[in-house]
C-alpha cells in the first residue's frame, strides 16, 4: 500500500508521524550525550573551565585591548578569586549527567534540525520546498555561531564580572559547581537560540505573521528589547551589554532584509499565477 501524502494524512497520523520524529531526535541527544558522557573529563577541564582560567584568548585579548588603551582592567589579573565547589553527595555526578545531555544537544543539533525539517517540508509547496533548499546548513551554521559567541564573549564577559565582584573582603566566593555550569551552559546555549532569529523570521514572513514592514516599524522596539535580552545575559556594565547587543541588532536587520526577499518572491509568483489564469 502507498503512503499517504501529507494532505491524505489524518491528524491522528500526523501525531504519530510527529512521534516518531521526536523518538528520533531523543535517540540522537542520547548517542551524542553518550559520547560526550564518554569525553566528559576533556569536556569538562577544556571546555566547561577553559573560562575559569586567564589563559582564556577571551582574556587575553582584552587584556591587551586594556593595555593599549593604558586603562586598568580585571582581564591582565594571573587567577580569578574563586572557586568551584560541590556541595551535595551527588553534585558532580549530576553535572556530568546534565552537561552530557547538553552537550547532546548541541551536536545532535544538525539532525534535530533535520528531523523537524522532514515532519514540516510535506505540507509546503514544491516551490516553496525548493527555495527553502540549504536551510539544514544555515540553521546549523548560525545555531554553532551563536554557541561559540555565547562561549567565547558572553560567558567569559559574565564570569570576569561575577567572579571578581565582592561587596567586602570578609566574602570569599565559592561558587556551587551547579551554579557555574548553568552559567556556562545558558550563555552559550541562549546565544545558539538567539541567532537562529533568521531563520525564525523567514518561516514567520512565509506563513504572513510578520512583513518587512512590521519588522521596520517595531525596529526602535526591537532595539529596547536586543538590550532587555543583553541585560538579563550579560554582566549589568554598559560595555558588556554593547558588545552582546550588536551581532543580535544585526541579525535583525539581515532578518528585515530576508523578509523582503521572501515578500518580494511570494508578490512575484502570484502575478505569474494571474499571467496564467
Amino acid at each position: 500500500m502507498a503512503k499517504p501524502t501529507s494532505n491524505e494524512m489524518s491528524f491522528l497520523d500526523h501525531l504519530e508521524d510527529l512521534r516518531w520524529h521526536l523518538i528520533r531526535i531523543t535517540l540522537s541527544i542520547v548517542i551524542a550525550g553518550t559520547v560526550a558522557f564518554i569525553f566528559s573529563k576533556w569536556i569538562f577541564d577544556v571546555i566547561i573551565f577553559g573560562p575559569k582560567s586567564m589563559d582564556f584568548p577571551t582574556y587575553k585579548y582584552l587584556c591587551k585591548l586594556s593595555t593599549f588603551l593604558n586603562v586598568d582592567s580585571t582581564f591582565c589579573a594571573e587567577a580569578f578569586p574563586f572557586t568551584i565547589q560541590s556541595r551535595t553527595m551527588g553534585g558532580q555526578f549530576s553535572a556530568d549527567i546534565w552537561t552530557s545531555i547538553y552537550a547532546g544537544f548541541i551536536i545532535a543539533f544538525p539532525y534535530i534540525i533535520y528531523q523537524l525539517w522532514s515532519f514540516i517540508s510535506p505540507g509546503l509547496l514544491d516551490n516553496e520546498r525548493k527555495s527553502s533548499r540549504g536551510f539544514i546548513i544555515v540553521s546549523s551554521l548560525l545555531f554553532f555561531l551563536g554557541v561559540l559567541f555565547g562561549y567565547y564573549v558572553i560567558t567569559p564577559l559574565s564570569i570576569n564580572f561575577l567572579g571578581t565582584y565582592s561587596v567586602s573582603s570578609e566574602i570569599t566566593n565559592q561558587f556551587d559547581i551547579s551554579s557555574y555550569i548553568s552559567l556556562v551552559r545558558s550563555s552559550s546555549i541562549a546565544a545558539g537560540l538567539v541567532f537562529e532569529l533568521p531563520i525564525i523570521i523567514y518561516f514567520l514572513t512565509k506563513v504572513g505573521v510578520v512583513t518587512p514592514q512590521i519588522l521596520k516599524k517595531y525596529r526602535k522596539y526591537a532595539l529596547v528589547g536586543v538590550l532587555i535580552i543583553s541585560a538579563v545575559i550579560t554582566p549589568p556594565d554598559v560595555a558588556s551589554q554593547v558588545i552582546v547587543a550588536i551581532p543580535i541588532l544585526i541579525l535583525y536587520q539581515v532578518s528585515i532584509y530576508i523578509s523582503a526577499i521572501v515578500v518580494r518572491n511570494q508578490n512575484r509568483a502570484a502575478r505569474k499565477n494571474k499571467k496564467h489564469v
